[in-house]
């Protein structure tokens, strides 16, 4: 996987991703000291010129800084409720279906980060998985948040309903989501960009929220929108 960019690399390199070299372009000004901090963990690193830098990099906006590091390590269901039991928090989980947009699904994991989400849930299939693109956009947050990935949605949403976790989705004719309590322990869906939450998948939902809107476009983007809701969470938790 390629890490480009000064804050990815940063949290890559602060989080202990392993990473097999960074690359650095000749005669860049490294105000946030990377090349140290690399020492600092023990990290490989060269310096080349800009064209070798701007060949590897797919934005092209890699600012001198290039990782080389191992592929993204997803986690488990498991490994995401142990977390909030060991944080004694009431669970908090992300649910994308069918996000493919990856600027979308890195602003989510940038959003989940900031606003105590245990964990997000992505589909294999017909999806965007954790791509060098979502890396870069989430600004290191990937680093930090785990990340199911899933064949199954819908029979993910049924375990956790065993579990006795509350699933609610993200859709425009839902409840107000001020009126929702979301202390307890919850899963959010949050649907594809241009068709939603599926019918199937908002049918085993135990209740929709949406955001209350004025105005005359009436909707927001998808990490947009999942960012209002989290920290409504937040706020609602921290009362």
């Amino acid at each position: 996987m390629i890490i480009e960019g000064k804050n990815a690399v940063k949290e890559a390199l602060r989080s202990g991703v392993t990473i097999s070299e960074l690359k650095v372009q000749k005669g860049i000004h490294d105000n946030e000291n990377l090349v140290g901090l690399a020492k600092e963990k023990g990290v490989k690193f060269a310096f080349y010129d800009k064209a070798k830098l701007d060949k590897l990099s797919d934005s092209k906006r890699h600012q001198g800084f290039i990782a080389i590091a191992s592929e993204f390590k997803y986690s488990t269901i498991e490994d995401i409720i142990q977390l909030a039991k060991q944080k004694n928090e009431n669970l908090f989980l992300l649910i994308l279906d069918g996000l493919e947009d990856p600027h979308n699904v890195g602003s989510i994991l940038r959003v989940a980060d900031c606003s105590g989400v245990h964990g997000v849930v992505v589909a294999k299939h017909r999806a965007c998985a954790i791509t060098d693109t979502v890396v870069k956009i989430s600004s290191g947050a990937s680093n930090y948040v785990k990340v199911v990935m899933v064949t199954n949605i819908n029979d993910t949403i049924r375990e956790l309903k065993d579990n006795f976790v509350t699933i609610l989705c993200a859709e425009a004719d839902g409840d107000n989501m001020y009126s929702t309590n979301m202390t307890g322990d919850i899963a959010v869906v949050i649907g594809s960009e241009g068709k939603g939450v599926k019918p199937l998948t908002r049918k085993l939902c135990d209740k929709a929220i949406s955001i209350p809107m004025k105005g005359n476009v009436n909707s927001l983007n998808a990490s947009v929108a999942t960012g209002v809701i989290a920290f409504e969470v937040l706020r609602q938790r921290n009362n």
